[in-house]
């Protein structure tokens, strides 16, 4: 049985995709058979894995609607160990679609039960808490935040928990927060630091101790289609995602 990790933050901008395609890459690279599901509209995880959005058939909008099994939605990425389901712009239907269907939260749990997969599952979800995200959190084993180091982050990361124990205390007892992994870290302001302070003192013993800096590398690798390891392997983002897929390994 696979285990599945869901990538979730409902602010957009933090580092949520970049975090799903490089741990999942992490996982590839480390031998471990990974299947990332790129369960966000805009389709980012997909693009960042050198897949073109065009002509795509089938996706995850048509595995969760039922139109087509999870296993022939899998494809191929240039890490050997990694594979992907991908989206594009069908997926924001889906949201409306899936309203009026029965067990609308468990769509996505289903597919993946059917699927019987082994290894890891690595979902990157929307930047928002809708029934998108809400079938993520239903059919994960964990939840990892990413979490931007800026003055809003507080606040949100505190709505995205009390959604977590929503769904935990009603659809999904086997959920928890696997981890916080603090994003776009910049060491030369005194902001970051000061983020940094007060969610250790908020969320004592949930945050990975490998803080995500901001690198040029790290934002250049989805233009080349890449993980940021295959970009480049050398850069201060390639070995902090390395960093933070070793430490994923020791918590799971």
């Amino acid at each position: 049985m696979a285990k599945i990790i869901a990538v979730v933050n409902q602010k957009g901008g933090v580092g949520k995709t970049t975090t799903a395609v490089n741990v999942a890459a992490g996982l590839g690279l480390a031998e471990r058979p990974t299947l990332l599901i790129d369960l966000d509209p805009q389709g980012n995880a997909t693009t960042a894995l050198g897949i073109p959005k065009t002509g795509l058939y089938p996706t995850v909008y048509h595995v969760l609607l039922g139109a087509e099994p999870l296993e022939k939605a899998i494809r191929p990425t240039a890490i050997p160990g990694l594979r992907i389901i991908p989206a594009d712009i069908d997926v924001v239907g889906a949201e409306i679609e899936l309203v009026g269907i029965e067990r609308r939260e468990s769509r996505l749990k289903e597919a993946l039960n059917t699927a019987e997969l082994e290894g890891w599952v690595i979902i990157d979800c929307p930047p928002s808490l809708g029934l998108l995200t809400i079938n993520a959190l239903v059919a994960t084993d964990s939840v990892l935040v990413p979490l931007q180091c800026e003055f809003y982050a507080l606040e949100g990361l505190t709505q995205l928990l009390k959604t977590v124990k929503l769904v935990r205390d009603r659809l999904n007892q086997g959920l928890h927060v696997g981890g916080i992994v603090l994003t776009m870290f910049d060491g030369r302001t005194s902001m970051a630091a000061q983020i940094r302070d007060e969610v250790h003192r908020y969320f004592p013993g949930e945050i990975f101790e490998t803080v995500i800096p901001r690198n040029v590398r790290l934002s250049e690798a989805p233009s080349h289609g890449k993980p940021v390891m295959l970009h480049d392997l050398r850069s201060s983002g390639a070995i902090a995602y390395l960093e933070l897929t070793r430490e994923v390994l020791r918590h799971e």
